[in-house]
């Protein structure tokens, strides 16, 4: 090949953001390097094309590496580029290429850049130019960067809306319809599941209308850090962008977090033999390590034994010891369960969060996607069997939509109110007072439920138990609530729907009494009458008014009549009305004989009487 003369090798390359943005489509490219060959008496030797590949480092560019061989082969003698970023937007890359092009004895030239590597000013101009595009993708970078950082932590996540989301305003959200196939995703897992185990029971079951549930796609739903609320970002990279609080979960931390744990565990036979009440709840209070469970069984007796224990310090702590110290608190725990987030919450939530109008809007999407899908198949887009696949995904959909609908309307017609949450806590412990056998018969007790109805609980509102160490043995110090049970527990108090326990010292009928008795926040007087005589609609139900000393912190109130036992007191005026050196008191009582009882026994268990208008 003669030296002197310039046989090309057209080098064409596109990434889709490069035509979307300055239209350097591959045609255009190619067709302004021949008719530049063409004006400056240039052999073509071949054209090398590049599509939807970026100039990026490390990026792979086959018809490129084809160009570079040919030149090594002698085949032809000079680039020939539109401009020098065609080629590449690295210091580091153009710095080869240049080196590449010196020990070849071959050259550069571009259509829309002086560009002459036969010198070294020219030389200097091409790295100028590289350095100028490797500062701007750089700065672009970290401009992209900074924006997704804001948006991610306003809950625009990238990628594919992850089942249990949808988007509202380009934001996660939790979707309604299947954040509860998550949930139960992620508890099955944790009760010893395998992945294959879920998919196979999914797709018996055709949950979603779907048969086509696999392992790998469980996998991906434990994995996700999303649903706890957080996201990762990079995670293909050694270090990932780690977003804490973005979206709202649809798991708790904790049950995230021992799924993971699980992982090691849970292979395709493997399932959990024991339920540890407080598993992952208790830490050492010497080394901070998390205990665990363990168990031995006593083969005579036929009973297990469970206790909690540092792997790192070797001490240990009886289940049971744990019960025991806080068994009240625990009593009070189930008792708000029972009444609160089992019969009342589910239906007020319902309604606050207008899930009927978003079922609606659901509704009317599918329904608006079930017309597109036949219009599809007239207009022959679709074949009959797609049709018919595509039908009985949406057409499972929307029964489920209906089903939720309904449900929805049937909460509706209940017609609960936070005031019935006072009115069901007072008439549970009055049954318990006039009926204690068939109370416990009726309502979940805590030594009755069973190890996974415990954990449940556990699991639901206790964020940890903290332990100390006294003459080298565990003792618990405290038991410390998860904020979203406290925050609901303590608004329903403060406006006088919760109860609380609290000692006091009573004077009944001339007679002083140490007692712990049930507290409850002001209410208006309408308010308390009207809760009297719904209670009187099923029982004898006395009001009696006091006053509370506060310098002497003694309560004075009564009389009361033989065997009326106080079922709860409270302020008859608001703090603000608060006198310096007493405060009005009520106090509810009942005598503690079923004798009273006005209606059926299994209707004080199983209904609440309505509104009066006495």
């Amino acid at each position: 090949m003669n030296s002197d003369k310039k046989i090309a090798g057209l080098y064409i390359r596109v990434s889709t953001e490069d035509q979307a943005r300055e239209g350097f489509s591959l045609p255009e490219q190619e067709k302004r390097l021949r008719a530049m060959c063409e004006y400056k008496g240039y052999e073509i030797y071949k054209l090398y094309k590049d599509a939807g590949i970026s100039a990026k480092t490390g990026n792979h560019r086959p018809a490129f590496a084809e160009l570079l061989q040919d030149i090594r082969e002698k085949k032809c003698n000079t680039i020939v580029v539109l401009k020098l970023d065609r080629l590449t937007r690295s210091v580091y890359d153009m710095e080869y290429i240049m080196k590449f092009l010196e020990d070849n004895n071959a050259y550069l030239d571009c259509a829309n850049e002086e560009i002459n590597t036969t010198n070294s000013s020219g030389k200097m101009v091409a790295r100028l130019l590289t350095t100028v595009s490797q500062n701007e993708i750089e700065r672009t970078s970290e401009r992209t960067k900074f924006g997704l950082v804001g948006a991610i932590k306003e809950g625009h996540i990238p990628g594919k809306t992850p089942l249990g989301y949808k988007r509202e305003d380009k934001k996660l959200v939790v979707d309604p319809l299947t954040k509860d196939i998550v949930k139960r995703i992620y508890n099955l897992y944790f009760e010893g599941k395998s992945y294959s185990n879920i998919a196979t029971l999914f797709n018996e079951e055709k949950v979603l209308g779907k048969n086509n549930w696999r392992d790998t796609g469980i996998l991906r739903i434990i994995s996700n850090e999303i649903y706890k609320g957080d996201f990762a970002s990079g995670k293909t990279f050694s270090k990932p962008v780690y977003y804490e609080n973005v979206v709202e979960p649809i798991v708790s931390k904790e049950l995230w977090e021992n799924c993971q744990s699980q992982k090691k565990k849970n292979q395709k036979n493997y399932m959990r033999t024991q339920t540890y009440i407080f598993l992952q709840k208790i830490r050492c209070p010497k080394c901070g390590r998390i205990l665990a469970g363990g168990a031995s069984h006593k083969i005579k007796a036929d009973k297990w034994y469970f206790y909690y224990r540092c792997e790192d310090c070797k001490n240990n702590i009886k289940e049971e010891v744990i019960e025991n110290a806080i068994k009240e608190l625990l009593a009070d725990i189930l008792e708000y369960d029972n009444v609160v987030n089992e019969f009342f919450l589910p239906v007020l939530k319902s309604k606050l969060n207008n899930v009927k109008e978003q079922l609606e809007r659901e509704l009317q999407s599918l329904n608006i996607k079930k017309e597109r899908i036949r219009k599809a198949y007239i207009d022959s887009i679709f074949t009959e069997e797609e049709y018919k696949e595509e039908s009985k995904v949406i057409n499972s959909q929307i029964e489920y939509v209906n089903t939720k609908l309904l449900e929805s309307s049937q909460s509706e017609q209940l017609n609960f109110a936070p005031e019935d949450i006072l009115l069901k806590r007072d008439m549970d412990f009055i049954n318990k007072v006039k009926l204690p056998i068939s109370y416990y018969a009726f309502n979940d007790n805590w030594d009755l439920l069973d190890r996974s109805d415990k954990a449940d609980i556990i699991m639901r509102y206790v964020d940890d138990i903290e332990l100390e160490l006294k003459n080298e043995k565990y003792e618990v110090k405290k038991i410390n609530f998860r904020s979203t049970f406290y925050n609901d527990f303590n608004d329903l108090y403060v406006k006088g729907f919760i109860d609380k326990k609290r000692p006091i010292t009573c004077e009944v009928n001339g007679v002083c009494l140490d007692t712990e008795i049930r507290y409850s926040e002001y209410l208006p007087v309408k308010q308390v009458l009207q809760h009297l005589y719904r209670l009187n609609e099923y029982y004898e139900v006395n009001l009696y008014k006091g006053t509370y000393y506060r310098e002497s912190q003694r309560l004075k109130i009564g009389p009361l009549q033989k065997d009326e036992v106080p079922i709860r007191l409270f302020p008859l005026q608001a703090k603000d009305n608060y006198s310096k050196d007493w405060i009005n008191m009520g106090m509810l009582t009942t005598k503690n004989t079923p004798n009273d009882i006005k209606v059926n026994i299994k209707d004080v268990f199983e209904t609440i009487p309505d509104n009066t208008q006495k």
